[in-house]
């Protein structure tokens, strides 16, 4: 199911399946209501041949290059995140929520960042950090829930996919992947951009957790009813996702084991995401992508404090971060790309907040990184349209770029269309 984690889909089908025949440990199923997950079947389990298949050798991707994507939900302020500090609209749109030239730490003559970034502020300092500014997409749509499945499929705002930019990733990179867990993400739930026709994704919040629930007796219990089970056999599918599952569980688990990291990370949720990410970074999964989220940025009311408080907990964690990517000679191979599902809009509310706007900035943090700095024009706050900012940059640009040049996979196939590269790697 859309949003569920795999072993809860698993348990889903096995509560609620619509028909099951208990003579033959037939289910059938709808198999869109499957986060299915590509790993082997577990080697002290006999299976039926069909699993068998999925028994090989680990397979690395030539390369090393990995992609970090951190979603800011509920639409993060970017005109507080990096500041406009010499335009006179900013400050007159925004008596009470505006900062100063004087609090915001200094990136060019006309932009500042927040001050709770001071960690993000060293790695620009060390060219480490580009920024890109007015990012969106035509026609934008202000719901969270379409705007977010817009950035998360790479749809235009007229067409609905039921597909993600990074499953559809996954569909076109590893169909023949012995262990299919190129992508993960440090969540209780898919995202919809970790789901792709064929391959999905695989959600865990915690290695060790993942693995211990996987192997709770129903599991096994399961597989030992589908022994039988041949390929074509309606119940075949419920068996392979509930063995994968096992299996990548275990995979994962055992790949955290291989590096932990020593440094010392914030006990916040984004704190705890980034030490594993770093852990499995250092080992030898065969893991491309990483897909963690931070929020909610939805600052209708009081956004300074929130917005404080959101940024102070990433910034504590990416120093860590970042410092464990240095020590591990892996930080020129590692590129974090953030994004939130809109802006805001220019002007303040009457509740010490924003609401939602459109276009935004992007951050981009790697050691390998080309081209640095804040990348392009500060937004245009003379040219607005019904009080919003308007989109320069299509963030599918960046998604067609991360994709050809990170990480070396055909990004017309996966977009559907062409689109222009960007220059910062």
């Amino acid at each position: 199911m859309r949003g569920f984690s795999p072993l809860q889909s698993a348990l889903w089908a096995h509560r609620n399946t619509s028909y099951v025949n208990a003579k033959n440990n037939i289910m059938l199923i709808n198999r869109r209501k499957f986060l299915t997950l590509g790993s082997l079947a577990t080697g002290t389990l006999m299976l039926p041949k069909f699993l068998k298949a999925f028994e090989a050798p680990v397979q690395v991707f030539g390369g090393n290059k990995v992609l970090v994507v951190l979603q800011l939900s509920g639409g993060n302020d970017g005109l507080n995140t990096v500041i406009p500090v010499r335009n006179d609209i900013y400050y007159r749109e925004r008596p009470s929520l505006s900062i100063s030239k004087e609090k915001a730490l200094s990136l060019s003559d006309d932009a500042g960042l927040h001050p709770s970034l001071t960690n993000l502020k060293a790695l620009y300092d060390e060219g480490n950090l580009a920024i890109l500014n007015n990012v969106g997409y035509p026609n934008p749509d202000r719901s969270h829930f379409r705007s977010m499945d817009i950035w998360q499929t790479a749809s235009n705002s007229d067409e609905v996919l039921n597909t993600g930019w990074l499953g559809r990733y996954l569909d076109s990179q590893c169909m023949d992947c012995s262990r299919p867990t190129q992508v993960l993400e440090m969540d209780d739930m898919l995202s919809l951009a970790l789901s792709g026709e064929h391959m999905k994704g695989i959600a865990l919040r915690d290695p060790k957790r993942l693995y211990d629930t996987s192997q709770d007796p129903f599991f096994k219990e399961m597989l030992n009813a589908g022994m039988n089970q041949q390929t074509e056999d309606p119940g075949s599918y419920l068996y392979k996702v509930m063995s994968e599952t096992v299996s990548g569980a275990d995979y994962i688990f055992q790949q955290s084991k291989l590096r932990p990291s020593a440094t010392v990370y914030p006990n916040s949720e984004i704190g705890k995401d980034l030490k594993t990410i770093a852990s499995l970074i250092s080992s030898d999964i065969n893991t491309r992508v990483y897909y963690i989220s931070l929020g909610s940025f939805d600052t209708h009311v009081s956004q300074q404090e929130k917005q404080a408080k959101l940024f102070g907990d990433l910034n504590e964690a990416i120093k860590p971060f970042t410092d464990d990517l240095k020590s591990n000679c892996r930080f020129e191979d590692v590129l974090v790309m953030s994004f939130s599902e809109f802006g805001r809009r220019v002007g303040e509310n009457g509740s010490g907040g924003t609401d939602h706007g459109t276009a935004n900035n992007m951050f981009l943090i790697s050691g390998g990184l080309t081209n640095k700095g804040i990348l392009n024009e500060m937004p245009d706050l003379s040219n607005l349209t019904e009080g919003d900012l308007n989109q320069q940059l299509d963030f599918k640009r960046v998604y067609a770029t991360v994709l050809n040049k990170w990480l070396q996979a055909d990004d017309y196939k996966i977009l559907g269309r062409q689109y222009e590269y960007l220059n910062f790697i």
